[in-house]
């Protein structure tokens, strides 16, 4: 009975490829590329430090994993909006669709913060070459709408405010600067606003 039991609840290597990426994830949202060691992904998802690096072989390798499944987060929640029906890019509407999917996202702490450490970490040359990479891939599926390269860019602009504006948790502490306060607000309106407060 306890064997067939153990081989009911083993996980594919599959599953716990995954279950190393999402530890992971929040391993290197804590303390970033430089502060996070393949030791302490290991703890966190309650495996061994050999098996992680049997499983990635480095620490770069894994967080470029990490990094890259972010952006494809990204890529992947835009072409959902944009396979959904027509987009005309001088409509607000369809705007306001494309900027609520990452908002969404945005929910995501973790996500986030492994997103940003991955840009601030592009003095490494594999990491800049990959965030180089997926942010160009980013901007195409954003010009995929048919709108101008000026207004791609002033979206991708939006989104990367949002970013910062979460990184440093603003929408959470409006009381320490009004005017960062109206920023916040401007910059993710009523509903966004009320989509990252319940996340946190």
């Amino acid at each position: 009975m306890s064997t067939m039991t153990a081989k009911r609840t083993r996980m594919s290597a599959e599953d716990r490829r995954e279950q190393v990426l999402e530890a992971a994830t929040r391993a290197f949202a804590r303390t970033g590329y430089a502060g996070t060691s393949t030791d302490a992904v290991a703890r966190e998802a309650g495996v061994s430090q050999p098996y992680v690096v049997r499983m990635f072989g480095t620490k770069l390798e894994l967080f470029l994993a990490v990094f890259e499944g972010a952006t494809d987060r990204i890529k992947a929640a835009f072409r959902a909006v944009l396979d959904a029906g027509p987009f005309d890019p001088e409509d607000d509407d369809d705007w306001a669709r494309l900027g609520a999917a990452y908002t969404e996202l945005l929910t995501d702490r973790d996500f986030l913060l492994v997103m940003m450490h991955g840009f601030a970490a592009g003095g490494d040359e594999a990491i800049g070459r990959l965030g180089r990479r997926c942010m160009g891939e980013i901007f195409e599926i954003v010009r995929g709408t048919g709108c101008t390269a000026e207004q791609a860019t002033e979206f991708v602009s939006q989104g990367m405010l949002l970013n910062v504006l979460l990184a440093m948790r603003a929408p959470d502490h409006p009381e320490d600067s009004q005017a960062l306060a109206d920023m916040a607000g401007c910059a993710f309106g009523e509903e966004g606003l009320a989509a990252v407060a319940d996340a946190s």
